[in-house]
């Protein structure tokens, strides 16, 4: 894969990118068009592409719950090393992303073109050597990720395959990224829409009609990515994408790499510490059984993707906040931010009704014939979305701080919510509480996180406000 991945790039270094024309009307969209019909044109498909992605799991839990409840348990083990995969992507997607759309906004487009041929190449070696790692200690890490006796078989069955489409899994994240920073997120959404449904269709085709078992989910879930890692990697090799994806332009510079990863620490600190908190989540409730095991597990598919709408607005912002940031129009910066938190929070309590309504009809469309997993997945699920629509502001701010440039306050934030908070809480609670600490872990991490938020998006706001007078006295701002 990694061959084949050089020759493609290499094949690239001839093509010229889109014409001036264009670069000048792309411009003009994203620093003229009014801030809230920009960020939903932006958001939609970037939404959409969020909650496709999150069906990879969910599709995968639904049809492997129907297999028992081991293996409904084994899918929220290995989600750990879903998550991983995913921070790799997402950390160097978005740092280098970021960077890129603020050097575009900037009109620096051959430096973005070095910052989006660099975050490539070294997400496709760092997946490289995930994959190695896995594939070698595949039964340990699963035991070491929650994986119970009985979840272990199933566990590795269903990790083996996903460690071998790693790299383009990871990839494939990264340059979804890119599209969005580029403000060209129907692309993006295009090829992760494609996967997302052939992986429907590919499930219960591997798991049932073939009988792989856990390992067909897996299967199709690789196979998927697959597809959509050729979708997207198609816009750049056609000359879709504002940026080129070359071996003659990877930076040799180290400060690069390091200003993509330090600009990523949040989305790194967001999905890293997500997998370690899943990690953590699997142990607390092996200690109630596999019933336990299964209806966390299940409940985290479905927080998922309930969050994932949230986190597709946020991410149709960003290029927004970062393109005009790199603009100096931080007016348009601060409009986007508090849009952003608005319609975020409506959007998330309306799904939080829908689900906290909806939880026990929810559960046993995975596990109908298990009553403790409903009940206990129920309870947990409504105990989840009643702080749920306090994700808006909390996103937004993260977001915001992230696309400007302000890695520590964005990375402490994003820390917050499933480290800072959550892994105490998690490690603490069950043993006063029971199962019952278990299922509200989560909730109570939410409401301390968003205490925290208040304070970084009044200052953030704050600083916006302060560039923009700065700016129109004649100032350079700080």
């Amino acid at each position: 894969m990694k061959g084949y991945t050089l020759f493609i790039l290499n094949a690239s270094c001839g093509r010229v990118s889109v014409d001036e024309k264009e670069r000048a009307e792309h411009y003009v969209m994203m620093t003229e068009t009014p801030v809230p019909r920009l960020v939903m044109k932006l958001a939609v498909p970037t939404i959409i592409s969020m909650l496709v992605s999150s069906i990879y799991n969910t599709a995968d839990t639904f049809f492997v719950s129907q297999l028992g409840t081991s293996a409904a348990g084994a899918v929220g083990v290995v989600f750990s090393v879903m998550a991983i995969i995913q921070a790799i992507g997402f950390t160097i997607g978005m740092g280098a992303g970021n960077i890129l759309s603020r050097q575009l906004g900037a009109k620096e487009d051959e430096a973005a073109t070095v910052t989006a041929s660099s975050g490539f190449l070294l997400a496709m070696i760092l997946s490289i050597l995930l994959a190695v790692f896995g594939l070698v200690f595949s039964g340990p890490l699963m035991r070491l990720l929650g994986a119970t006796p009985t979840i272990l078989p199933y566990a590795e069955a269903y990790a083996e395959y996903i460690f071998i489409g790693c790299p383009v899994m990871c990839c494939s994240f990264v340059m979804n990224n890119y599209l969005r920073a580029e403000g060209k997120a129907m692309y993006g959404m295009v090829g992760i829409t494609v996967g997302g449904l052939l992986n429907i269709v590919l499930d219960p085709i591997f798991i049932f009609s073939f009988g792989f078992g856990t390992a067909g989910a897996a299967m199709a879930t690789a196979l998927s990515q697959l597809i959509s890692f050729c979708i997207l990697i198609s816009f750049f090799l056609r000359g879709r994408s504002s940026v080129r994806l070359t071996l003659r332009k990877v930076s040799g510079d180290i400060r690069l790499y390091l200003r993509i990863v330090f600009i990523g620490l949040p989305t790194l600190a967001r999905q890293g510490l997500a997998s370690i908190a899943s990690v953590a989540l699997n142990v607390a409730a092996s200690a109630f059984g596999d019933a336990a095991v299964a209806a966390m597990s299940i409940t985290g598919r479905i927080m998922m993707f309930a969050f994932s709408g949230m986190l597709g607005f946020g991410q149709g912002y960003q290029p927004v906040a970062s393109f005009n940031y790199g603009a100096k129009r931080y007016g348009r910066v601060r409009e986007a931010t508090r849009f952003t938190a608005l319609v975020g929070t409506a959007i998330m309590l309306l799904v939080a009704v829908l689900c906290f309504t909806f939880a026990p009809q929810v559960m046993m469309a995975f596990r109908k014939d298990d009553a403790d997993v409903i009940a206990i997945g129920a309870y947990a699920l409504r105990a989840q979305m009643l702080l749920l629509p306090l994700t808006g502001l909390v996103t937004a701010t993260n977001m915001g701080l992230q696309s400007t440039g302000r890695a520590i306050p964005a990375t402490i934030l994003a820390m917050a919510r499933q480290g800072l908070f959550f892994l105490p809480i998690i490690m603490i609670l069950p043993h006063f509480m029971g199962i019952t600490g278990v299922a509200i872990a989560q909730p109570l991490s939410d409401g301390l996180t968003f205490v925290a938020a208040v304070f970084f998006f009044t200052s953030f706001m704050r600083s916006l406000r302060r560039k923009e007078k700065e700016t129109a006295s004649g100032k350079v701002p700080v």
